[in-house]
């Protein structure tokens, strides 16, 4: 068996992370409060949006989001409508828009970036599409300018599943901050750790008020007085307690989780920064390698891991390089879910395929990702070299 000198992620914490463990454990209040709410206004500062509003998970941040978009006064979605995904992302990319009725229309994505291929999505659009849901992968950001182009005009909005790129950057502007709203996620082994933990960001202060409804429970206890889901509350604090307006959830994040939230938020741009100058060292070690790709960066990656895949006309097996790789001591995964329709859930979705999905398949027989961290791992990424 071989030991594990590389891991996929390790800890980003230090003395700040557990003295605010213990300030929590002290303050005897551990469900969502004070610390929640000011971990959510430091990390919508940092990403430039108005209003953050943070769950238990990214996944939960998914349908958060997805939810949303169902109870707005205006344009709101509809069961049966139209929504256009990449092939290659997460099971909770999908699943949210799944639960709420939504009819699926997978599209590939490109071999360098992961990301969308941008020509497929451009054509894959119909009159009947209502939302494209952009999903930033393995830090990546996509090319916000050209979808912003296949979207001018159209009724169509963009949502953005952010939870493998905090702090990735296109033309200045954070990624996850480009659609109506972005997800994020604090789980273990992403870019900033709260144990479990997911936000979603808007400008959209309606979507952030039932946002703010539907995390807990869909009640109104947690609505400013004056909001866009009730108009007004009654000052009588017994009365809206227990008030019920729309058909929520509990994903209400720990207190614990939010004050470790506010001392990682605090680290992030040291992260990323550590992040990208390990990237800089893959380029030039594995930029030109004859038989492995490694990720085209757009605008500016955060670069969450490092993908591998083996070039389409080399004869190299996936399984004689995840050998070498475990040889050399590297812990590795598969490039998120690979060709997600390939999935066996997809006998429950109302979903269709644009035009054939190559590139997701020759990622899901030939790619893979290994480890990136938050500090310098140059002699790793040279030992890549003798692949």
């Amino acid at each position: 068996m071989n030991t594990i000198k590389y891991p996929l992620a390790t800890a980003t914490w230090d003395d700040a992370e557990y003295a605010a463990i213990q300030r929590v454990i002290a303050s005897g209040m551990f469900t969502m409060g004070r610390e929640v709410q000011q971990f959510e206004k430091d990390f919508a500062s940092f990403v430039g949006s108005r209003h953050a509003v943070m769950v238990n998970s990214g996944s939960s941040a998914n349908l958060l989001m997805v939810g949303a978009l169902f109870f707005t006064k205006e344009n709101r979605l509809q069961p049966g409508d139209e929504v256009i995904v990449p092939a290659v992302s997460w099971s909770t990319t999908y699943y949210p828009l799944h639960q709420y009725g939504l009819k699926l229309r997978f599209v590939d994505i490109d071999l360098e970036t992961l990301n969308y291929d941008l020509d497929e999505l451009a054509a894959a659009v119909t009159d009947k599409t209502r939302l494209i849901m952009v999903v930033n992968l393995l830090g990546n950001p996509n090319d916000f300018t050209a979808i912003q182009r296949v979207t001018a005009g159209r009724d169509i909005r963009i949502i953005e599943d952010n939870c493998e790129s905090m702090g990735a950057e296109f033309e200045g502007k954070q990624a996850g901050t480009f659609g109506v709203m972005g997800s994020y996620s604090s789980f273990f082994s992403h870019h900033i750790s709260t144990m479990e933990g997911g936000l979603v960001v808007t400008d959209d202060e309606e979507l952030f008020h039932i946002m703010l409804s539907l995390r807990a429970h869909g009640w109104t206890r947690n609505l400013p007085k004056f909001n866009h889901v009730v108009g007004e509350k009654s000052d009588d604090p017994f009365k809206e307690s227990f008030r019920f307006v729309l058909p929520g959830y509990n994903f209400r994040p720990l207190e614990m989780s939010g004050a470790l939230g506010i001392e990682q938020v605090k680290k992030l741009p040291t992260i990323v920064s550590e992040r990208r100058k390990n990237a800089a060292v893959l380029q030039d070690v594995m930029g030109t390698h004859p038989e492995l790709m490694i990720q085209r960066e757009i605008g500016k990656s955060s670069w969450f891991g490092f993908s591998l895949v083996i070039r389409p006309q080399s004869t190299m097996t996936r399984q004689h390089l995840l050998t070498r790789l475990n040889e050399l001591g590297f812990e590795s995964r598969p490039i998120v879910a690979g060709n997600f329709a390939k999935n066996e859930v997809m006998k429950y979705f109302d979903a269709s395929i644009h035009g054939a999905l190559r590139n997701a398949d020759h990622i899901d027989n030939f790619g893979l990702f290994i480890g990136n961290h938050h500090y310098p791992i140059v002699d790793a990424l040279k030992v890549l070299k003798t692949i």
